[in-house]
């Protein structure tokens, strides 16, 4: 009897793509203006300006900064001006961002890069079920990303997959 287990997975012509290879590398420094905030609600102009000023701006030079209020109050838009002021000099970036949209907009920005000739007639398994949390807009990105070169386009792992998308 020749009962070889196979594993048709492995043997399989399928590509899988894993969507936390598209993580950016470096982490952004945050500026959040909750410290800033008088009782965690409200931000005195006086006391915000002198605070702006007597901050060591050298450590954010050449770094990416996401300026943001992880504090549901009311920020006035010149608290966000005044920041960008400080920052602009000092930094390689900066962004008006929540920590989790930067993450987004870096990944998108990242399969966008994708040169998408590389799977032309491929046959792909876009992984999900990973250890970090990707974004919904990233797997609808890498989509349209390959659509227009993929001979098929799945969604889970290779052992388990949903069928997305079969060139006719």
């Amino acid at each position: 009897m020749n009962d070889l287990i196979k594993n048709r997975v492995s043997e399989s012509s399928l590509n899988t793509i894993d969507l936390s290879d598209f993580l950016p590398v470096e982490e952004p420094l945050l500026f959040d203006l909750s410290p800033y905030l008088f009782k965690g609600l409200i931000l005195k102009e006086k006391e915000y300006r002198q605070t702006l000023s007597e901050i060591n701006w050298s450590v954010y030079n050449n770094k990416t900064v996401i300026v943001f209020c992880s504090n549901d109050a009311i920020i006035p838009v010149w608290a966000y001006m005044l920041a960008a002021v400080y920052l602009e000099s000092a930094t390689k970036e900066i962004y008006f961002l929540t920590p989790d949209q930067w993450k987004e907009k870096e990944i998108i920005k990242n399969i966008q890069r994708i040169k998408p000739e590389k799977y032309i007639d491929a046959r792909i398994v876009i992984k999900g079920c990973g250890e970090v949390k990707i974004p919904d807009s990233a797997y609808f990105e890498i989509t349209k990303v390959l659509l227009p070169v993929a001979k098929s386009i799945l969604y889970g792992e290779p052992c388990s997959t949903v069928p997305v998308y079969k060139k006719k």
